[in-house]
């Protein structure tokens, strides 16, 4: 017996704009209206949050400042914040994490980019990005921020890249401060990033510069704060760069009792390297298998494996990288934790922080 329905269907009963939207979406497949929105106005609310690259200015060797206009759902940052940019190569997106370095009160935003010996996309950011360039952003996120107190009498330690959060900082607040020390170490003067500007702030008196050439002078071993600056314990002190200066810095504060006047920021986990760790990564989906060391995460052994992988920040902050552990186990490169997986009892792990130990099933 066949049923004839009388009266409205449920499409009938639905605002005229979801019905449009429906047919919209139907004529639109495989694509979706919001796909076609993002190439007529790719800034536009609503959509997914773009950025267009105005300009590409170099600063010290291989790096580079790229001032972009945010679309306009941008929520703004706060000085010392960073975004996740989102840029694809050979039609592959990838995503990195990237301190603001411009001033708040501007409508345009800026990130610095250091481009690293292996980095895909740091190295297409800084060499091969043009004025015009669409990116994907994220809203800003991180908590490596200037204080609620606002303390007059700050430290600023950094090294190589990790100078970038502490100049949006500096951008920033720079009338706030009764004080500032800045210890930057790189390589050379050349690549000190934001050089002149720094040097020039020193000059005038702003902020008390104290540059470390790592090629000549060594690393700083941070019991030469003492003589650098001998007030270091009574500062608010804010330190970002390469893992070693950021252990050394935790360590330092810490035997002094003050590791709460310490504020830090890592853009890499710190890996935490065990004995016997290392194990065999077995990509199920793709029929992959890559031996790994104890400081190789699944995201890293995949991609060198030519598993196509999620990924997001790779740093263990946005968990973009989730992922299937089928089987076996993993350990937290960050603070040496285990997670096990059973046969039929999958556990999600973010593969940017984790390492095989032994052999290992991943579902990608």
């Amino acid at each position: 017996m066949t049923f004839l329905r009388v009266g409205p269907t449920p499409d009938d009963r639905l605002p005229w704009g979801r019905q449009l939207r429906r047919v919209a979406e139907m004529l639109a497949t495989p694509l979706v209206p919001d796909d076609y929105l993002d190439l007529l106005d790719p800034l536009s609310a609503g959509g997914t949050l773009r950025g267009r690259v105005l300009a590409v200015h170099p600063e010290a060797a291989d790096s580079a400042t790229l001032v972009i206009r945010p679309g306009r759902d941008w929520r703004g940052h706060r000085p010392g914040q960073y975004v996740r940019v989102g840029v694809d190569v050979d039609g592959v997106r990838h995503s990195r994490a990237y301190s603001l370095t411009s001033r708040t009160d501007d409508a345009l935003i800026a990130i610095t980019v250091k481009a690293m010996p292996d980095g895909v996309v740091s190295n297409q950011l800084v060499h091969h990005t043009r004025p015009g360039t669409h990116l994907v952003l994220d809203q800003a996120a991180g908590e490596f921020t200037w204080s609620v107190s606002r303390p007059g009498r700050v430290l600023f330690l950094t090294g190589g890249s990790g100078i970038t959060p502490a100049m949006g900082m500096i951008r920033n607040h720079l009338d706030e401060f009764t004080d500032a020390v800045l210890v930057h170490s790189a390589p050379s003067a050349e690549e000190v990033v934001f050089g002149d500007e720094l040097r020039a702030l020193h000059d005038d008196g702003r902020v008390r510069l104290v540059e470390r050439h790592t090629a000549t002078e060594g690393l700083l071993a941070l019991d030469q704060l003492d003589r650098l600056v001998p007030d270091w314990r009574d500062r608010t002190s804010y330190v970002c760069g390469p893992v070693g200066l950021m252990d050394a810095a935790q360590q330092h504060w810490d035997a002094a009792g003050l590791a709460d006047r310490l504020h830090s920021e890592r853009f890499r986990p710190r890996i935490m390297i065990n004995e016997g760790d290392g194990g065999t990564a077995e990509f199920t989906r793709s029929g992959v298998r890559a031996v790994t060391t104890g400081e190789t995460a699944v995201l890293d052994a995949g991609e060198q494996a030519g598993v196509l992988m999620r990924s997001g920040c790779r740093m263990g902050i946005c968990f973009g990288c989730v992922t299937p552990l089928q089987s076996g186990s993993v350990r937290d490169l960050r603070n040496g934790d285990l997670t096990t997986a059973a046969d039929g009892d999958p556990v999600n792990i973010q593969t940017c922080v984790s390492t095989p130990v032994g052999p290992c099933q991943i579902d990608a």
